[in-house]
């Protein structure tokens, strides 16, 4: 019995919100056996200004490219943030300079700060000293984790420099050592865990 969803959101603007197939019902699979969640194995898809948002806890954005909120997609991204929701975007590499010029739309008084290593994300179920790791080598720049607070509370995550999708995907496509993928599974189970019970 699924009692649990995870909604990918399929935003507009041309990047590509559908990259990394595989990576969500992977890391879905690990959660439901490492963590006791019980989330449908296969995650839905939203659009960001759709009311079908808010029957999801976590919502999760990913690409290459660029993003675009409409002002319909602000105001509903923004009462579904502010009302308990939460937002993971993990940039695939390429996706930063879009998503935080559309997030100021949607907070332009509340910007993006970075995470401490200490903050509860990051050891809630699996313990992260160093904060957000690194999974694969862009341009040589370290990883950064950068959140938006509502009333204290992180309502919106941005991981940049480190992929974690890419680490969630089948072996194959990254050929990723079992380690790697396994500490990429680990984050992604803190983010998932964190946003569920936050």
């Amino acid at each position: 019995m699924y009692t649990q969803e995870i909604a990918v959101v399929h935003y507009d603007g041309g990047g590509d919100w559908y990259g990394n197939p595989t990576a969500l019902p992977n890391l879905i699979e690990f959660c439901n056996s490492q963590i006791r969640t019980t989330i449908k194995k296969s995650p839905e898809t939203v659009k960001p200004g759709s009311p079908d948002i808010f029957q999801y806890p976590l919502l999760h954005m990913t690409g290459h490219g660029n993003v675009y909120f409409s002002e319909e997609d602000v105001q509903n991204l923004r009462k579904y943030l502010e009302s308990g929701g939460f937002l993971h975007i993990d940039d695939n590499y390429g996706m930063a300079p879009y998503i935080t010029r559309e997030l100021e739309k949607v907070f332009p008084a509340n910007k993006l700060k970075e995470l401490s290593a200490n903050h509860p994300i990051f050891n809630v179920a699996f313990p992260f000293t160093k904060g957000l790791p690194k999974i694969h080598e862009h341009d040589g720049k370290r990883p950064r984790a950068l959140g938006i607070f509502i009333d204290d509370r992180l309502a919106v995550l941005l991981t940049l420099e480190s992929d974690l999708g890419d680490g969630w995907e089948d072996p194959e496509v990254h050929n990723d050592p079992e380690e790697v993928r396994l500490t990429a599974l680990k984050m992604g189970a803190n983010i998932v865990k964190y946003a569920f019970e936050n």
